[in-house]
């Protein structure tokens, strides 16, 4: 569980909202045994996560498509999470604590190369915390083609395509000044691609072909 959670960086929040489903991508983090949530206290969606709506949250990584010999048998490498139950609101005083752990789930490092959290900032912010009381997992992630007499041709391609999250090159913000990349850039492309870099930039020769 903590796994799937750890390495995803968005999660589906869902609810139902006036009797119909309504659910959205959101950035989230864990916390010890609980996930973290923010948005705009001016949101509908959060304010009804505050005010107690049920909620059911899924996180999903595709990490193949396994193709057999025929349609039926054909399937995917995933793994999955799913967490239901109902949001509390963090408290004030836990508030930048708790943004700055999503921060640097998100974009590890980042909150110390940029300025401090305003008032007003804090204040437009909301943060919810989903305990993983209720939750569940599956790993598919190592499901391969069953090797056995099935009458099926062999002659017929079957395997495993892999997929997998790539980071592109930074794109810099056009009036930014000139200078090297933020390391905390690096350090986010590093943890999706599994291979880390130098202090300046550049990869070092443990990264995978």
């Amino acid at each position: 569980m903590y796994t799937v959670l750890d390495d995803a960086l968005t999660a589906t929040v869902a609810i139902t909202r006036d009797s119909l489903p309504v659910a959205l991508p959101l950035g989230f983090a864990r916390d010890g045994d609980s996930v973290l949530l923010h948005g705009s206290t001016g949101s509908d969606f959060f304010r009804r996560l505050a005010a107690g709506t049920p909620l059911y949250i899924t996180v999903t990584h595709l990490d193949g498509l396994v193709y057999a010999r025929s349609l039926f048998d054909s399937s995917m490498r995933y793994r999955a999470a799913v967490i239901h139950g109902v949001a509390t609101v963090v408290p004030d005083a836990d508030k930048q604590p708790a943004l700055l752990t999503l921060a640097e789930h998100l974009m590890p490092g980042r909150a110390a190369e940029v300025r401090p959290m305003r008032t007003r900032e804090l204040a437009a912010t909301l943060v919810l915390r989903v305990p993983l009381t209720n939750a569940s997992v599956k790993d598919n992630s190592s499901s391969v083609i069953e090797e056995h007499d099935d009458g099926e041709d062999r002659t017929v391609w079957a395997g495993v395509l892999p997929l997998r999250v790539v980071a592109g090159d930074p794109e810099p913000s056009r009036d930014s000044e000139r200078g090297p990349t933020a390391p905390s850039v690096y350090a986010a492309r590093d943890r999706i691609h599994g291979y880390s870099s130098g202090p300046d930039g550049t990869e070092n020769s443990e990264r995978p072909d």
